[in-house]
């Protein structure tokens, strides 16, 4: 091979072209690679605020369900507490008007 080449026949030409052409198409792929990628990481971090979003409402009506049924689980116990106070009441009434009718009044 001589060192200098004509411009036309030249074999080292020829295939720094050809390299020139699929380095091009390497960096054409890797642009198209790069922006699929970026697009998925885009629709990830949507999807995780979305995420998120659901999961805070999640927690509050969690929170809400929790406080209603401890809630429900104090309502019998205050219905009991009610009635042994209004039971205590009534003897006690009837107590006080059984002594009266005794005396008199």
């Amino acid at each position: 091979m001589s060192d200098i080449c004509n411009p036309g026949d030249c074999p080292v030409n020829a295939r720094v072209d050809r390299i020139e052409k699929e380095f091009d198409r390497y960096r054409d792929g890797s642009s198209k690679t790069h922006q699929e990628m970026f697009q998925r990481i885009n629709a990830l971090e949507q999807s995780k605020s979305v995420t998120e979003a659901k999961l805070d409402a999640i927690d509050g009506k969690l929170d809400k369900l929790v406080s209603w049924r401890e809630e429900q689980d104090d309502k019998p116990n205050k219905f009991l507490d009610n009635l042994k106070n209004n039971a205590v009441w009534m003897v006690l009434a009837a107590v006080i008007g059984l002594v009266l009718g005794r005396i008199g009044l």
